[in-house]
């Protein structure tokens, strides 16, 4: 079978399948699990596939048709530009989540202390720390087996971050630090924010196959937003900020719940979408 034969073949399978997105993920597949590139099957298309790379993809294919998450099947996901180790045990970096990242970017901001609450795969902390300068990085997350996919990204990208297991801030009242170093310029966060009685409605490849305390947010997706937010001035300093991802129809209550707290210029941002995402709130 050739290179442009296997393509063809596998988005057919795909398609048949009832996998939306058949053409581009064959082509991912390929890339990732047969180590044959997009340039490759366009500049020799006629190019015979080997048998082993045939065995390799049959298999990834059969898994792709299970709807296991594609991200889960090639171990990636690209974010901001960057390539991120993605599985099981994190959820999977989302394009909406890169307005989180650009916002803080617009800041122009260098030097400063950033720390992420449920880092995840710590594609947040880890993009902002790669496209800024001279700033210090912490991650917490309740998943240890979460902070090992985490630092394992930190490592690829050859950058510097600290990650710490706890329950949000737990994770740093647990720390022998000094005072300055439990503070911080910038807190980000995408905390679990799904409504507990959504998340059965979600398509498989979400409900079944991303950890679920990365999505659920309580019975009205708020509960994270609400702890973080009445925790966050103790660790932030003065004039510090904190940038909250949302779902897109929690703007409004979640900038409620930073000016109860005391927060002020608070301000939403909306994705490419149009929809509420990212709220951000500065602390006085």
């Amino acid at each position: 079978m050739t290179y442009k034969e296997c393509l063809e073949h596998i988005t057919d399978r795909l398609s048949d399948g009832g996998i939306e997105d058949a053409a581009s993920d064959a082509s991912l597949l390929m890339e990732y699990i047969a180590g044959i590139s997009k340039n490759d099957i366009y500049l020799h298309p006629e190019t015979e596939i080997a048998a082993d790379a045939c065995d390799k993809l049959k298999a990834a294919v059969d898994k792709r048709l299970t709807h296991i998450p594609l991200q889960h099947i090639t171990s990636v996901q690209e974010f901001m530009g960057l390539e991120f180790k993605v599985n099981e045990d994190v959820l999977i970096p989302r394009f909406d989540t890169e307005t989180l990242v650009e916002e803080v970017l617009r800041l122009g901001l260098s030097g400063v202390r950033i720390l992420d609450v449920c880092t995840g795969s710590g594609c947040i902390l880890l993009s902002l720390l790669h496209y800024m300068h001279d700033c210090e990085g912490t991650g917490t997350d309740i998943s240890d087996k979460a902070l090992a996919v985490a630092k394992s990204n930190a490592a690829k990208l050859g950058l510097k971050a600290e990650f710490v297991c706890g329950d949000l801030f737990d994770a740093l009242k647990t720390q022998e630090q000094t005072e300055d170093k439990l503070k911080y310029d910038l807190i980000v966060s995408n905390p679990p924010y799904i409504r507990t009685d959504v998340i059965p409605t979600l398509d498989t490849e979400v409900k079944d196959h991303e950890p679920y305390i990365a999505l659920d947010g309580s019975a009205d997706g708020l509960s994270f937003y609400r702890r973080i937010t009445d925790e966050a001035p103790a660790f932030l300093n003065k004039g510090g900020m904190l940038f909250f991802e949302t779902g897109f129809d929690q703007g409004e209550a979640v900038s409620a719940i930073l000016r109860d707290r005391g927060f002020i210029d608070i301000e939403i941002y909306k994705d490419l979408s149009g929809n509420d995402r990212v709220v951000k709130g500065e602390w006085r």
